[in-house]
């Protein structure tokens, strides 16, 4: 893990500084058509006719709509804030961000992780960012979550 203090007055500019999409791999979506290509051929191969082909129109969207889904997380650094999916924190109530490189991510998600920690992650990318939260209201003691450029959003924190 790499510490990165957290300096005096923290960045709370109104720029956008980093704005990442945590997609699947594309290569996913080919796997994911032909899984739904073979379970429609078993439907095809037991119904007749029009009923044939139901198990086509069915599960290919769903099986590639599922994909999107689990892809269309995005981290966000603007405004003044930290946006992590639906979750957003002002840049004020961050403190130390830690970068977790995935020979420590086991660590980090296993016996150091907070149970009243936000968690956000994402199997398929490698690296985790850590950011403590210094407001006195929220519960919540600090934000773990899976990122493709830390360094980078390091750079937005201002760290």
């Amino acid at each position: 893990m790499t510490e990165h203090p957290s300096p005096a007055s923290p960045a709370t500019s109104g720029s956008s500084g980093f704005d990442e999409r945590l997609s699947v791999p594309w290569w996913w979506y080919l796997l994911a058509a032909f899984v739904a290509v073979l379970l429609g051929a078993e439907i095809h191969m037991g119904y007749p006719g029009i009923r044939s082909w139901i198990g086509y129109v069915i599960l290919i969207p769903l099986f590639v709509g599922a994909l999107f889904w689990l892809g269309r997380t995005r981290i966000r650094v603007a405004d003044g804030r930290l946006q992590v999916g639906a979750a957003v924190v002002p840049l004020r109530h961050t403190g130390r961000v830690e970068i977790v490189h995935k020979a420590a991510k086991q660590e980090a998600l296993g016996p150091e992780l907070d149970p009243t920690a936000y968690l956000m992650h994402r199997g398929w990318i490698r690296s985790l960012v850590r950011v403590e939260l210094t407001d006195p209201d929220d519960p919540t003691p600090y934000w773990i979550f899976s990122v493709r450029h830390p360094e980078q959003l390091l750079t937005a924190l201002g760290r």
